[in-house]
Protein backbone atom coordinates (compact mmCIF):
# COMPACT_ATOMS: atom_id res chain seq x y z
CA UNK A 1 0.00 0.00 0.00
CA UNK A 2 3.11 2.58 0.22
CA UNK A 3 4.43 1.84 -2.64
CA UNK A 4 1.54 1.45 -5.09
CA UNK A 5 -1.41 3.26 -3.40
CA UNK A 6 -1.47 7.69 -3.77
CA UNK A 7 -0.89 8.16 -0.24
CA UNK A 8 -1.06 4.88 0.90
CA UNK A 9 2.02 5.56 2.99
CA UNK A 10 -0.72 7.97 4.91
CA UNK A 11 -3.51 5.24 5.35
CA UNK A 12 -1.08 2.95 7.20
CA UNK A 13 0.48 5.28 9.45
CA UNK A 14 -2.73 6.21 10.38
CA UNK A 15 -3.91 2.66 10.74
CA UNK A 16 -1.26 1.69 12.35
CA UNK A 17 -1.00 4.89 15.21
CA UNK A 18 -4.48 4.89 15.15
CA UNK A 19 -4.02 1.66 17.27
CA UNK A 20 -1.72 3.31 20.11
CA UNK A 21 -4.29 6.46 19.67
CA UNK A 22 -7.56 4.00 20.21
CA UNK A 23 -5.72 2.30 22.98
CA UNK A 24 -4.84 5.60 24.49
CA UNK A 25 -8.15 6.55 25.02
CA UNK A 26 -9.06 2.94 26.30
CA UNK A 27 -7.10 2.80 29.17
CA UNK A 28 -8.26 6.23 30.37
CA UNK A 29 -11.84 5.31 29.93
CA UNK A 30 -11.08 1.82 32.16
CA UNK A 31 -8.61 4.45 34.92
CA UNK A 32 -11.67 6.39 34.94
CA UNK A 33 -14.37 3.53 35.52
CA UNK A 34 -11.54 2.12 38.07
CA UNK A 35 -11.33 5.47 39.87
CA UNK A 36 -15.45 5.89 40.13
CA UNK A 37 -16.40 2.64 41.13
CA UNK A 38 -18.11 1.97 38.07
CA UNK A 39 -17.01 -2.08 38.62
CA UNK A 40 -20.30 -2.38 40.90
CA UNK A 41 -22.24 -2.97 37.63
CA UNK A 42 -21.28 -6.43 36.93
CA UNK A 43 -22.91 -5.92 33.46
CA UNK A 44 -21.71 -3.24 32.13
CA UNK A 45 -18.38 -4.25 33.65
CA UNK A 46 -17.70 -7.96 32.24
CA UNK A 47 -19.42 -6.48 28.35
CA UNK A 48 -16.21 -3.95 29.06
CA UNK A 49 -14.18 -6.81 30.00
CA UNK A 50 -15.25 -8.70 26.85
CA UNK A 51 -14.50 -6.31 24.68
CA UNK A 52 -10.99 -5.11 25.71
CA UNK A 53 -9.86 -8.34 25.45
CA UNK A 54 -11.30 -8.66 22.08
CA UNK A 55 -10.02 -5.42 21.05
CA UNK A 56 -6.29 -6.85 22.34
CA UNK A 57 -7.13 -9.79 20.22
CA UNK A 58 -7.51 -6.96 17.20
CA UNK A 59 -4.53 -5.00 17.63
CA UNK A 60 -2.33 -8.39 18.08
CA UNK A 61 -3.56 -9.77 14.50
CA UNK A 62 -3.14 -6.50 13.07
CA UNK A 63 0.41 -6.36 14.15
CA UNK A 64 1.21 -9.89 12.63
CA UNK A 65 0.16 -8.91 9.13
CA UNK A 66 2.70 -6.77 8.34
CA UNK A 67 5.09 -9.82 8.59
CA UNK A 68 8.01 -8.45 10.06
CA UNK A 69 10.38 -10.18 12.28
CA UNK A 70 8.50 -8.73 15.53
CA UNK A 71 5.27 -9.63 13.78
CA UNK A 72 6.68 -13.42 12.83
CA UNK A 73 7.98 -14.14 16.16
CA UNK A 74 5.37 -12.07 18.26
CA UNK A 75 3.29 -14.44 16.88
CA UNK A 76 5.12 -17.56 17.09
CA UNK A 77 5.80 -16.87 20.73
CA UNK A 78 1.95 -15.72 21.55
CA UNK A 79 0.12 -18.29 19.82
CA UNK A 80 2.34 -21.53 21.43
CA UNK A 81 1.00 -20.33 24.51
CA UNK A 82 -2.36 -22.26 23.81
CA UNK A 83 -0.46 -25.36 23.61
CA UNK A 84 -0.46 -25.40 27.35
CA UNK A 85 -4.08 -26.22 27.08
CA UNK A 86 -4.49 -29.80 28.67
CA UNK A 87 -5.11 -32.52 25.59
CA UNK A 88 -6.38 -30.04 23.20
CA UNK A 89 -3.53 -27.31 23.27
CA UNK A 90 -1.37 -28.50 20.57
CA UNK A 91 -4.29 -29.07 18.35
CA UNK A 92 -5.70 -25.65 18.59
CA UNK A 93 -1.99 -24.01 17.76
CA UNK A 94 -2.12 -26.63 14.52
CA UNK A 95 -6.03 -24.87 13.86
CA UNK A 96 -4.76 -21.17 14.41
CA UNK A 97 -1.91 -21.57 11.93
CA UNK A 98 -3.09 -23.69 9.38
CA UNK A 99 -0.13 -26.07 9.82
CA UNK A 100 2.78 -26.61 11.62
CA UNK A 101 4.65 -23.49 12.40
CA UNK A 102 3.16 -19.42 11.87
CA UNK A 103 3.51 -19.29 7.76
CA UNK A 104 0.78 -17.80 4.63
CA UNK A 105 -1.62 -19.79 6.10
CA UNK A 106 -1.72 -18.40 9.42
CA UNK A 107 -1.28 -14.97 7.88
CA UNK A 108 -5.14 -15.72 5.95
CA UNK A 109 -6.36 -16.85 9.06
CA UNK A 110 -4.84 -13.55 10.84
CA UNK A 111 -6.37 -11.25 8.16
CA UNK A 112 -9.62 -12.73 8.18
CA UNK A 113 -10.16 -12.23 12.28
CA UNK A 114 -8.82 -9.06 12.09
CA UNK A 115 -11.64 -8.05 9.53
CA UNK A 116 -14.16 -9.78 11.05
CA UNK A 117 -13.51 -9.05 15.06
CA UNK A 118 -14.55 -5.03 14.75
CA UNK A 119 -18.14 -6.20 13.37
CA UNK A 120 -18.33 -8.03 16.91
CA UNK A 121 -16.59 -5.45 18.41
CA UNK A 122 -19.55 -2.88 17.34
CA UNK A 123 -22.07 -5.15 18.59
CA UNK A 124 -20.56 -5.43 22.00
CA UNK A 125 -20.36 -1.53 22.09
CA UNK A 126 -23.71 -1.28 21.85
CA UNK A 127 -24.66 -3.88 24.64
CA UNK A 128 -22.56 -1.95 26.41
CA UNK A 129 -24.17 1.37 26.23
CA UNK A 130 -27.46 -0.13 26.52
CA UNK A 131 -26.52 -1.81 30.14
CA UNK A 132 -25.15 1.67 30.80
CA UNK A 133 -28.12 3.36 30.05
CA UNK A 134 -29.86 0.95 32.39
CA UNK A 135 -27.93 1.51 35.63
CA UNK A 136 -26.41 5.11 34.46
CA UNK A 137 -23.03 6.28 34.53
CA UNK A 138 -20.80 7.16 37.50
CA UNK A 139 -19.55 10.57 38.13
CA UNK A 140 -17.61 12.47 40.40
CA UNK A 141 -20.11 14.13 42.88
CA UNK A 142 -21.97 10.06 42.88
CA UNK A 143 -25.42 11.75 41.85
CA UNK A 144 -27.99 10.42 39.96
CA UNK A 145 -31.02 12.43 40.18
CA UNK A 146 -33.06 14.31 37.38
CA UNK A 147 -33.07 17.55 39.44
CA UNK A 148 -29.08 17.55 38.79
CA UNK A 149 -28.64 16.88 35.62
CA UNK A 150 -28.31 19.30 32.38
CA UNK A 151 -29.57 19.37 29.23
CA UNK A 152 -26.44 17.13 26.51
CA UNK A 153 -26.75 19.59 24.22
CA UNK A 154 -24.91 22.20 24.04
CA UNK A 155 -23.20 21.75 27.26
CA UNK A 156 -21.62 18.06 26.38
CA UNK A 157 -21.08 18.18 22.93
CA UNK A 158 -19.38 21.65 22.69
CA UNK A 159 -16.71 20.15 25.15
CA UNK A 160 -16.73 16.89 23.49
CA UNK A 161 -16.50 18.76 20.14
CA UNK A 162 -13.28 20.69 21.56
CA UNK A 163 -11.43 17.46 22.95
CA UNK A 164 -12.32 15.17 19.56
CA UNK A 165 -10.42 18.38 17.69
CA UNK A 166 -7.33 18.43 20.33
CA UNK A 167 -7.13 14.18 20.07
CA UNK A 168 -7.09 14.54 15.85
CA UNK A 169 -4.44 17.26 16.03
CA UNK A 170 -2.39 15.00 18.53
CA UNK A 171 -3.00 12.61 15.93
CA UNK A 172 -1.62 13.80 13.17
CA UNK A 173 1.00 15.53 14.53
CA UNK A 174 2.03 12.00 15.40
CA UNK A 175 1.56 10.65 12.21
CA UNK A 176 3.26 12.99 9.68
CA UNK A 177 6.08 13.80 12.11
CA UNK A 178 6.74 11.31 14.15
CA UNK A 179 5.45 8.04 12.34
CA UNK A 180 7.61 5.33 13.64
CA UNK A 181 7.90 6.45 17.22
CA UNK A 182 5.89 3.69 18.71
CA UNK A 183 6.95 1.05 16.21
CA UNK A 184 9.50 -1.19 16.11
CA UNK A 185 12.65 -1.07 13.80
CA UNK A 186 12.88 -4.84 13.77
CA UNK A 187 9.57 -5.04 12.29
CA UNK A 188 10.74 -3.18 8.95
CA UNK A 189 12.70 -6.74 8.71
CA UNK A 190 11.37 -8.86 6.57
CA UNK A 191 10.33 -12.19 8.48
CA UNK A 192 13.14 -14.64 8.73
CA UNK A 193 11.95 -18.22 10.78
CA UNK A 194 16.12 -18.59 10.84
CA UNK A 195 16.35 -15.71 12.86
CA UNK A 196 15.35 -15.00 16.12
CA UNK A 197 15.83 -10.92 17.24
CA UNK A 198 17.49 -11.14 20.10
CA UNK A 199 14.71 -8.79 22.44
CA UNK A 200 11.06 -9.68 21.31
CA UNK A 201 9.09 -7.21 22.71
CA UNK A 202 5.35 -6.32 21.95
CA UNK A 203 3.52 -3.16 21.24
CA UNK A 204 3.43 -0.76 24.13
CA UNK A 205 0.27 -1.46 24.75
CA UNK A 206 0.52 -5.01 25.41
CA UNK A 207 3.64 -4.30 27.88
CA UNK A 208 1.14 -5.00 30.89
CA UNK A 209 0.30 -8.07 29.59
CA UNK A 210 3.82 -8.62 28.42
CA UNK A 211 4.72 -8.15 32.40
CA UNK A 212 2.80 -10.55 33.32
CA UNK A 213 4.29 -13.41 30.86
CA UNK A 214 7.62 -12.52 32.12
CA UNK A 215 6.72 -13.14 35.73
CA UNK A 216 5.83 -16.51 35.13
CA UNK A 217 8.60 -19.11 34.86
CA UNK A 218 7.49 -21.49 32.40
CA UNK A 219 3.71 -21.87 30.12
CA UNK A 220 2.20 -24.26 32.43
CA UNK A 221 2.86 -21.50 35.30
Amino acid sequence: ICRDVNYGWLIRYMHANGASMFFICLFIHIGRGIYYESYIFTETWNIGVILLFAVMATAFMGYVLPWGQMSFWGATVITNLLSAIPYIGPTIVEWIWGGFSVDKATLTRFFAFHFTLPFIIAALVLVHLLFLHETGPNNPLGLNSNADKIPFHPYYTVKDFLGVILLIFLFMLLVLFFPDMLGDPDNYTPANPLNTPPHIKPEWYFLSAYAFLRSIPNKLG
